[in-house]
């Protein structure tokens, strides 16, 4: 990993890492917690995140040999991230609710999306992959070609195993290890 990987690296886990006992999405209990808001609400750590997922969307394209037309993100953690990385690469966004809204548009997506659009999906923290591959589903029904998901940190607890079975591409810009995290 390079000085400026490792320097942003640690700047992440100084901010976001918590120690304790704490139940996960996944129903897991750990005795720590990557708070992502802590870590994506920082502009020294979101403009270089930019740079690296910018790296990656492109880098996921070439595997794909499609080039992505758009971004996703899921609420609420996943919006400032798919925002920095859609300022980085050009691309449009497209916001993933948890649920329909019951009131005005009564929409899961926010942003436009054409049938077949090449999607990245850029994640918070994956542990087992539940809320992307949620996410992914809903995006694959109104009609998403989603070539991957790419999270900001990988807690290697099967998020990459579980994606990759619903055949779609994983990459992780940091694992806990990269946090300075070993069970």
């Amino acid at each position: 990993m390079s000085t400026d990987r490792k320097h942003l690296a640690k700047l992440i886990a100084d901010a976001c890492v918590l120690r304790g006992t704490f139940t996960l999405r996944s129903g897991q209990i750990s005795n720590y917690y990557v708070d992502k808001y802590l870590f994506s609400t920082r502009p020294e750590v979101l403009k270089p995140l930019s740079a690296l997922f910018a790296e990656r969307i492109e880098q996921m394209g070439r595997q794909a040999g499609i080039a992505p037309t758009r971004l996703a993100g899921a609420e609420l953690g996943g919006i400032p991230l798919v925002t920095v990385a859609s300022l980085a690469t050009g691309l449009p966004s497209i916001f993933v609710r948890n649920a329909k809204k019951d009131y005005g548009t009564a929409k899961q997506l926010e942003g436009k999306l054409e049938k077949g659009d090449p999607v990245v999906f850029v994640e918070d923290v994956a542990t087992t992959g539940g809320q992307a591959l949620e996410a992914v589903k809903v995006l694959r029904e109104a009609g998403a070609n989603v070539l991957g998901v790419i999270a900001t940190i990988d807690r290697l607890q099967g998020a990459r195993e579980n994606v990759e079975k619903a055949d779609l591409r994983f990459d992780a810009l940091f694992t806990k290890r990269d946090l300075g995290i070993n069970d």
